[in-house]
């Protein structure tokens, strides 16, 4: 964690590598938009329907509930609870401990269910493929990313800084309260969407020169507006996924359009308080695939933020912006146990984030925003997607000492690391993992058993570093250089 203040001189070089290393190990461990999708469009709100076929075979506690999008009534705008119609085909077949499975976003582990009138109220946790496919294999090339459904979560659990969940007040809640959190909204179209999330509003938007988030943040004592983007232009995708009894056999992923970074980021304080806020940006960029051996499998998009303020004095202001080229294609091969990255390295300066270092800071302020961009082929939605997915982390770390510190240098510095990380599976973020296990404990089932936490990952996951370095200057001792 980053803890400021720092002082000027030797102790920011220092500052500046434990940074680099601080990024490494964290990475790895929308409102309104131009076309609203028709809201009676089962198939694109609630995802495509599963058919029977002989190439592939699922897991036996797998249930297929009949009718896709149809029998689905509602989901909460957290994904965990799906209200369908009990007298859909294999509906009552549903039980603790089984596997939903009704649309390529309507899938899960049930964690466990109520009845409501003639509806059935589903809880479903994650789950990997390989517990919903026992044999399959699924390959397609050249999916173009280009005009996207977008699925707001709308406000879930994780967004809210609130203690205590929605529908809860510390006590047990009732499974029958679940349909007191809101429902998600009808996915859009257009490549653009607002979303809020612990006080800070997110405009993202894809895909036409890359995908990325602008946001803002103002509590009256810090005040933060950036833009972060990962560029690239007309993306496309290859993959191929062979399970056999239940385990990956091989596994491809090629995503290629020519990818570089961007940030922008002015940042202030006047008598206010450091924070770290971390959350998934809630709208998921979905491109459906169709069915492949009658599985329905979708590309999709999706982002995290991070933003941590270190700002050494309680007045004070930092401005910078950078542009870099990154990799011609990311992706990665497994195969009976073996893995190898592929990243088509190219990483090259266009503008530079630490010339741009500007401000008047009265301290030493500090500021760390951390993008993250997963594109996955799979199952599910929101936090809870599974398939085969590549990651790209990027974090910039920045100083600007104090102008009351040098007599002669402002010293100024920057952390930057891009981290992919490539899995067969899901993983989900931490605090959003805690806020779900926390509502989940709140609840009382009709069965009596307590519902068992969720996992923050499941399946098969390897990182890899794309980029790593951190730059001071001047080159002076004061800013923890020797001079030459």
């Amino acid at each position: 964690m980053l803890r400021g203040p720092w002082p000027d001189g030797s102790d920011m070089r220092r500052t500046l590598t434990a940074w680099t290393a601080v990024l490494a190990l964290a990475m790895t461990a929308c409102g309104s938009t131009s076309d609203e999708a028709p809201p009676d469009d089962t198939r694109l709100r609630f995802g495509q329907a599963v058919a029977g076929h002989p190439a592939a075979r699922l897991q036996p506690d797998v249930v297929v509930v009949g009718g896709g999008g149809d029998v689905i009534r509602s989901v909460t705008a957290d994904g965990l609870t799906w209200r369908i119609d009990g007298g859909a085909p294999h509906a009552r077949d549903l039980a603790p401990g089984k596997v939903m499975f009704v649309t390529d976003r309507a899938v899960g582990r049930v964690l466990d269910l109520a009845q409501d009138g003639g509806d059935l109220l589903v809880t479903v946790g994650p789950v990997d493929l390989t517990e919903v496919i026992r044999d399959g294999t699924f390959d397609k090339k050249d999916v173009t990313l280009g005009d996207p459904l977008i699925y707001l979560a709308g406000q879930p659990l994780w967004a809210q800084d609130a203690g205590t969940p929605p529908g809860g007040t510390g006590k047990s809640v009732p499974l029958r309260r679940k349909d007191d959190r809101p429902a998600q909204p009808a996915p859009m179209r257009g490549g653009k969407a607002t979303t809020q999330a612990l006080g800070y509003t997110v405009y993202t938007s894809c895909c036409t020169d890359g995908v990325g988030a602008h946001f803002t943040y103002d509590d009256g004592g810090v005040r933060l507006t950036g833009t972060v983007t990962l560029t690239f232009r007309k993306p496309d995708a290859s993959f191929q996924l062979a399970i056999g009894a239940g385990k990956v056999t091989r596994a491809e992923l090629q995503v290629s359009g020519g990818f570089g970074i961007k940030v922008a980021f002015e940042a202030g304080i006047q008598d206010g308080r450091n924070h770290r806020k971390q959350f998934p940006i809630d709208a998921d960029l979905s491109f459906p695939i169709g069915q492949i051996a009658g599985i329905p499998l979708s590309f999709t998009v999706s982002q995290t933020l991070t933003v941590e303020t270190a700002f050494g004095a309680k007045l004070g202001t930092i401005k910078g912006s950078g542009e870099f080229g990154l990799a011609g294609s990311i992706g990665f091969g497994y195969r009976d146990g073996s893995f190898a990255p592929r990243v088509t390295d190219q990483f090259q300066r266009k503008a530079s984030l630490l010339n741009s270092l500007s401000g008047v800071p009265v301290g030493v302020m500090g500021l760390v925003v951390r993008h993250g961009v997963r594109f996955t082929v799979g199952v599910s939605a929101l936090v809870f997607k599974a398939g085969v997915y590549a990651e790209l982390t990027t974090s910039y770390g920045t100083t600007l000492g104090s102008a009351l510190g040098a007599a002669y240098a402002q010293c100024r510095g920057v952390a930057i690391g891009v981290q992919a990380a490539f899995g067969i599976g899901y993983s989900i973020l931490e605090p959003v993992v805690k806020v779900i296990n926390k509502f989940l404990s709140l609840l009382t089932p009709i069965t009596g058993k307590p519902i068992p936490p969720i996992k923050a990952t499941g399946g098969l996951r390897w990182p890899h570093t794309v980029y790593t370095n951190e730059e001071v200057i001047p080159d002076a001792q004061v800013c923890g250089h020797a001079p030459k």
